[in-house]
């Protein structure tokens, strides 16, 4: 039985590795935390509390003392809201929010300054460095931008106040919370002054809990795994997440193609979204233009539709490395901006 109280009461006040400037730190946390109310001894939470700690084989006083010290932030609340008017989606315009020249310009230095580490992520792994490069691009501008909520209140927000309007995910949420707790126990760290986004991601690569304690390595061989301050795990980190998420090494991530001028046909493809689901000669039966590289392809494609707003949709054929992509953040828009932007920073490089 592990000692309870004193031992739980100290743990909470350990520095993570996630807070390279922890004074810093605590004052935006505490900003974006101030309009909600702690969550204290509620019912719920106290229920959620026992619960956690049995899953996670964690303190009961420990875990109970962390949520108490949650708050709930309205504006966590809202963000995790979809937008109140419709957007037209507009492929041009998301893709020119990450190739600006100032990210292409600080990939390039990310890319020069772990050079090393890039090389060996894709020997290792087989992920080519400008994936790597475009995912931390896209997802943080090279950790400019991180996060400035503390993951304790987004997660108990989003899973004991999950929003109503929307599908509820407060299962998931509930979920991240429990591994989260688990990852602050195993690490020593203080959960009231670990920083993530609004949805509770953290690090360079905004890996929730769940997935940093299932694909995060310690690629620097530190004896730690560090999201926030070494590139080394960030990068090692990103590329055995795709590996484990279907990452085929060698293969191409999409093909130009012209989709099928029948109606009928190509909505035929679109139906299986950005799942490789039709062999290259299925598509051409189906109308499809491909070129030489992608018509010998081997395995499933996928029509891939993006939409330009009142101009003509953009196409491409994905392969199961775009769909790989997708694990990462399930959008096609996502998938080929990280792409694209990896591309343009290896040619700058």
């Amino acid at each position: 039985m592990r000692r309870r109280h004193a031992a739980a009461a100290a743990a909470l006040w350990c520095v993570p590795a996630w807070s390279a400037q922890r004074g810093a730190n605590v004052r935006i946390a505490q900003k974006n935390a101030l309009p909600g109310k702690a969550y204290g001894r509620r019912g719920d939470v106290l229920a959620a509390a026992q619960s956690i700690a049995a899953e996670q084989s964690l303190d009961t006083d420990w875990v109970e003392a962390a949520l108490a010290q949650a708050r709930f932030v309205p504006h966590v609340a809202q963000l995790i809201m979809p937008s109140a008017g419709p957007l037209a989606r507009n492929w041009n315009a998301y893709r020119a929010r990450f190739l600006e020249a100032r990210r292409v310009e600080a990939g390039t230095r990310w890319w020069r300054d772990n050079d090393g580490w890039l090389a060996l992520a894709e020997e290792r792994f087989g992920v080519p460095a400008e994936i790597v490069v475009g995912i931390v691009g896209v997802e943080t501008y090279y950790g400019r931008n991180t996060g400035s909520f503390r993951v304790l209140d987004a997660l108990a927000t989003l899973a004991f106040d999950f929003p109503s309007g929307r599908s509820n995910r407060s299962g998931f949420f509930r979920s991240e919370l429990s591994h989260f707790l688990k990852l602050a126990r195993r690490e020593s760290w203080d959960p009231t002054v670990v920083l993530g986004s609004y949805a509770g991601a953290m690090g360079l690569p905004q890996f929730m809990p769940s997935s940093v304690l299932n694909y995060a390595v310690d690629f620097d061989e530190d004896n730690r795994i560090d999201l926030a301050n070494s590139n080394a795990d960030v990068i090692g980190s990103v590329a055995h997440f795709l590996v484990e998420h279907g990452w085929r090494r060698g293969m191409a991530t999409h093909y130009a193609i012209d989709p099928p001028v029948e109606i009928t046909e190509r909505a035929l493809l679109l139906v299986p979204d950005i799942v490789p689901s039709f062999s290259p000669t299925q598509m051409v039966e189906r109308g499809a233009r491909l070129d030489e590289a992608a018509s010998q392809h081997e395995g499933s494609l996928a029509l891939i539709e993006l939409l330009n707003a009142e101009a003509p949709p953009t196409y491409v054929a994905g392969t199961q490395n775009f769909y790989a992509l997708t694990r990462y953040n399930a959008s096609s828009y996502y998938a080929l901006a990280v792409i694209e932007l990896g591309r343009a920073v290896a040619a700058a490089h």
